[in-house]
């Protein structure tokens, strides 16, 4: 917790009343500490309490001895700042004095300080957004489609090397549509990334197919080339291949496509690359979401660039391109009226939410790097727990690091994820369990599941796997308290940054 220097503010009874209001008003924090000749905390004193005394005395230079014997409400060392937060809601007051077990006062806290959390990944928004947003404004262009949308569609394309991409109401949308182009329907499968957030496989139910899931590796936490080599021969001797795999890029970081992509091109099935969560990662030096036969991206607001809720779906033929943007806008045929010969989707994203995008776009550059320096910043400062296992990134990869993950390793500690989410969280800081995999969530406990080995990756890293604080806006103070809380949980110091003041 960041407190207030106790030497400061601390007095002694024998302190003149004349002198207790001096310090008060060069400290400026509404409060001192009375403490005894053992050290010990005796009471708060407040301009009031000094205003009262003085009413009694009469004399300045009267000594703060006469102060009444008060239970000030304090805080032990021990506890949280939501414990210290709600204690001070319950008692109206806006500084809890932090004590030892000897009752020798450690700290100040002060609601204004306390009283904020860290969350995982908030939008970050620039400068450049609100003039394409006014722009949109100013010429009244607020429909799903105008020159916003279309420069956003153009910009992203060449900036990661596609030919063509069309931008959605968000990436479950880009999902949907790309297995509708690619023909799955009732009866069909679909592989699908175990490791992931149900956006990735709900699209498969909606086409009425069912899901096949695959575990990740260790390598790269994405879909194990293992796993998915079983999967399709066993589907080959089925009788029934896939029609598509979703290949997901977890956290900012690729999987490793050239493997996957070769072991589809074997069995004739198309890849949708779920790059979600990898916008601004690259494989081999290619860009993530360019690699598949499509590739989506989201915007969704805790993503690296956000357009509030948006997605984009990238593919280099040019008649699925159509045919995606046909879908997309309710399927409407070409008629003077209002014709329909199949069913649609309402996808398209509005001209402002691309004008956002166009101005996030700009920055995508500094967004990665502001965080793979969080990730590094906790990978350099928590070198002292060995229990930290952080998401791996191998040679072939560059990362987003679009959230800092990492896994609890039990051979070293009795202390488990759920016990670090916990301790943060008592200290006003969110953290998060890796994604749940899809072969254990309830809805889809039915649907077949294979395995990277004997034993399933996925599962292990969401029993053991946390995700913290990543925002690429997150001040660097905030970063080093939850360093300091991790720190707390494990019972050691973390290693100090230069210029940075310990939390």
């Amino acid at each position: 917790m960041n407190v207030i220097k106790v030497s400061d503010i601390s007095v002694t009874r024998a302190m003149p009343v004349c002198d207790a209001l001096g310090l008060l008003d060069k400290v400026g924090t509404g409060i001192l500490l009375l403490t005894g000749a053992d050290g010990a905390f005796e009471r708060t004193v407040t301009d009031g309490d000094l205003r009262r005394l003085l009413l009694k005395k009469g004399d300045l230079r009267a000594p703060l001895a006469a102060l009444e014997t008060i239970d000030s409400v304090v805080i032990d060392e021990r506890c949280g700042r939501r414990d210290a937060l709600a204690l001070m809601n319950q008692h109206c007051i806006n500084h809890l004095p932090v004590v030892d077990q000897a009752r020798r006062v450690i700290g100040l806290l002060e609601r204004r300080e306390i009283d904020e959390q860290i969350l995982l990944s908030t939008p970050h928004l620039g400068e450049a957004e609100r003039a394409f947003v006014d722009q949109a404004f100013r010429t009244n262009w607020v429909a799903p489609l105008g020159p916003n949308v279309d420069a956003f569609e153009r910009e992203l394309a060449e900036l990661v090397g596609a030919r063509h991409a069309t931008a959605l109401s968000s990436g479950t949308a880009a999902i949907h549509v790309a297995l509708r182009l690619l023909g799955v329907g009732p009866g069909d499968t679909v592989f699908c990334s175990s490791l992931t957030f149900a956006a990735s496989a709900n699209p498969i139910v909606y086409q009425g197919a069912e899901p096949v899931f695959i575990d990740s590796d260790d390598v790269s936490w994405n879909m194990s080339p293992a796993a998915l080599g079983r999967a399709l021969r066993w589907a080959a001797e089925a009788g029934r291949l896939p029609k598509a795999v979703i290949v997901v890029n977890l956290y900012g970081q690729s999987a490793d496509m050239d493997a996957l992509q070769a072991l589809c091109d074997q069995y004739g099935v198309p890849i949708v690359e779920d790059a979600a969560e990898s916008l601004g990662a690259r494989y081999k030096g290619r860009a993530s979401g360019t690699l598949g036969k499509m590739g989506i991206y989201s915007f969704n607001g805790n993503k690296i660039i956000t357009t509030s809720g948006g997605g984009m779906l990238l593919i280099d033929d040019p008649a699925l391109i159509r045919r995606a943007v046909f879908l997309a806008t309710q399927a409407r045929d070409p008629a003077p009226h209002y014709e329909h010969s199949e069913i649609g989707y309402n996808y398209r994203m509005s001209n402002i939410l691309a004008g956002v995008g166009r101005g996030q776009l700009q920055v995508l550059g500094e967004r990665v790097a502001a965080r793979r320096a969080v990730f590094e910043r906790y990978r350099s400062a928590l070198a002292g727990v060995p229990a930290l296992r952080w998401m791996p990134e191998p040679e072939w990869s560059f990362s987003t690091r679009w959230l800092s993950a990492c896994t609890i390793d039990p051979a070293h500690t009795a202390l488990t994820s759920a016990d670090l989410i916990r301790g943060l969280a008592a200290e006003m800081i969110e953290a998060r369990p890796v994604w749940k995999p899809m072969h254990l969530q309830p809805v889809f406990a039915h649907c077949r599941y294979f395995a990277h080995g004997e034993a399933s990756v996925s599962d292990r890293l969401f029993a053991q796997g946390v995700c913290l604080p990543s925002g690429s806006n997150m001040p660097a103070a905030s970063l080093e308290r939850v360093i300091a809380a991790i720190a707390r949980v494990f019972g050691v110091q973390p290693a100090v940054q230069p210029g940075v003041q310990p939390a």
